[in-house]
């Protein structure tokens, strides 16, 4: 998988915690996320993804019911919400992006060629699509599983972080630190059902704790580089951090004649005022045995008893709204 978001991991306050920790809480989960681990980790000896008798991709079917099914078993009530349209301004990342997943498919082809299945493998990971085939079926997987998804204007990161100030869900779950830029009160990362891996962050508490304001963090990523521009070259978190808090990114960029790569004024705004989409709906709803039964089953070659462990621990969703109150 392809490392995404703002580097700004070193100057966090961050906590670990555990899945018993997230009992009876609403989680926004950042679908692409997701979705690009399953496309990583659920493949062949070779590299080749998991396909039905028609040559479909269902590797992220696979993880995406049996997570989903597991967090759900343990308390959790996860809400999916999809990317929208990407940002003109986020153009450079997505073509690097691309240029990395074909020349890996390219050296994968070569190791396939030689032999060497463990080097094709690793190239392999590399070349995760989000196809609209994908996302599609994840959808149908999920409205069958009972469980409510979201469809971004732009980034899902950032309606993700708007139903949590909301109140429709607690936190965001996310790899990307770009959720505190986009304002995430709360932000879970490394949710799988490992539980050494949990990590919390408290935007009040990281701001707290580095002295700055939401905006002056915001500067700060943008000094270091986010998806939406390359940053400072030669600029870290703890340097960034030192001139913020000793004066405004303008008077940085004028004295030093440094450029951001983009203008700053949209950039700040990107993030402070990202468009989303309010007019979603969450419904939570009882598992559609039959149709997941087909839909998994018939059409995509799982066996009826995998599929069966997953509806018995479906049953255990609660299907009522909660207010945010109830979290705490």
């Amino acid at each position: 998988m392809i490392t995404v978001g703002v580097k700004i991991k070193d100057i966090l306050t961050i906590e670990n915690i555990n899945l018993k920790d997230l009992n009876g809480k609403t989680i926004a989960i950042d679908a692409a996320n997701i979705i690009y681990q399953f496309l990583s980790s659920i493949r062949q000896a070779d590299g080749n993804l998991l396909m039905n008798k028609e040559g479909d991709i269902t590797s992220h079917l696979s993880g995406l019911m049996y997570r989903t099914s597991s967090f759900v078993e343990k308390g959790i009530k996860p809400i999916y919400v999809f990317d929208g349209k990407p940002s003109q301004l986020k153009e450079d990342t997505l073509s690097k992006r691309r240029e990395i997943k074909e020349k890996s498919e390219k050296k994968w082809k070569e190791a396939l060629e030689e032999g060497d299945t463990d080097t094709a493998r690793r190239y392999a990971i590399r070349t995760s699509r989000m196809s609209t085939y994908i996302i599609e079926t994840s959808k149908r997987l999920l409205d069958f599983m009972g469980v409510p998804n979201v469809q971004a204007c732009g980034e899902g990161e950032a309606q993700a972080t708007y139903m949590v100030t909301k109140g429709d869900a607690w936190a965001v779950a996310s790899q990307d630190y770009d959720c505190l830029l986009f304002g995430a009160p709360r932000i879970v990362r490394n949710l799988t059902l490992n539980n050494k891996q949990l990590e919390f962050i408290e935007l009040k508490k990281v701001l707290n704790d580095l002295g700055l304001s939401r905006e002056e963090l915001i500067d700060v990523s943008l000094m270091i580089g986010t998806d939406f521009n390359p940053g400072i070259k030669g600029i870290g978190p703890k340097n960034s951090l030192k001139v913020i808090k000793s004066q405004s990114l303008e008077s940085y960029l004028k004295n030093t004649e440094e450029d951001l790569g983009r203008n700053l004024y949209q950039l700040r705004d990107l993030f402070l005022n990202h468009h989303v989409n309010k007019n979603y709906e969450i419904k939570w709803k009882n598992i559609n045995e039959e149709e997941l039964i087909e839909f998994m089953c018939n059409e995509n070659g799982f066996s009826i008893d995998r599929v069966s462990t997953a509806i018995k621990k479906m049953k255990k969703l609660d299907t009522k709204q909660r207010s945010l109150e109830d979290w705490f």
